[in-house]
């Protein structure tokens, strides 16, 4: 544990010390303390007080200010928290219920937090099937994959959708994008071998002309 995380710990353990242990605000802060291992419980609590605006019973003016100063949840956080909560409950209601039924929830059988926010934004997805979801539900909550993977999962069948839906657009779009990868790692290794003088004058020159050749190829 890091010496800045065992100082937020801290920091929220002293605010607890302070409240009626069975209080909604201590509940918020053991929630916090446990983060890792209980995103779900948190996710819950939080709505409540965004929902009930109780974070201004406690002298902050806004729901991100109170998330930030009390329990060091930065705003985009709190955002994804809120949001996957909610989604669960509207859309997973049944495994919410199995989760929260269990006294002490494992963390190996809660999804991560950025997975559940991935498939809650390709739920919104008009292009995506119900056997897309079923796909994309089965790698979050059974394979146990993160958010990197269960994201390029859904990227690679959008990708496949508009390849299937307009081929020559999908390629074109592919092909500018693999062109302006290409520029920019040669632009890289262009300012560490040219401008190092790793290389001879010719061989700079030739690679100017090629940048040359792919910024004209993207720009067309």
């Amino acid at each position: 544990m890091s010496d800045l995380k065992s100082k937020s710990i801290r920091n929220i353990e002293q605010k607890m010390e302070g409240l009626e242990p069975g209080s909604l605000r201590y509940q918020v802060l053991a929630a916090s303390k446990n983060f890792k291992s209980s995103w779900i419980n948190l996710g819950q609590i939080l709505y409540t007080v965004y929902k009930d605006k109780m974070f201004k019973e406690w002298g902050y003016m806004s729901f991100e200010a109170y998330c930030k100063g009390e329990i060091g949840v930065q705003q985009q956080t709190a955002s994804k928290l809120l949001h996957s909560y909610y989604f669960l409950e509207k859309n997973e209601p049944e495994f919410l219920k199995s989760v929260q039924s269990e006294e002490t929830p494992q963390p190996k059988s809660i999804p991560a937090l950025d997975a559940v926010n991935v498939l809650r934004l390709a739920a919104k997805r008009q292009e995506l099937t119900e056997d897309d979801y079923q796909e994309f539900k089965k790698s979050v909550f059974e394979d146990g994959r993160d958010g990197k993977e269960v994201k390029k999962q859904v990227g690679l069948r959008l990708r496949s959708i508009r390849e299937e839906e307009d081929p020559q657009k999908a390629r074109a779009e592919r092909r500018a994008k693999t062109l302006r990868r290409l520029a920019a790692t040669i632009k890289a290794l262009q300012r560490e071998v040219v401008y190092g003088h790793l290389v001879s004058d010719k061989t700079a020159q030739e690679i100017e002309k090629l940048i040359g050749f792919l910024d004209q190829e993207i720009g067309e």
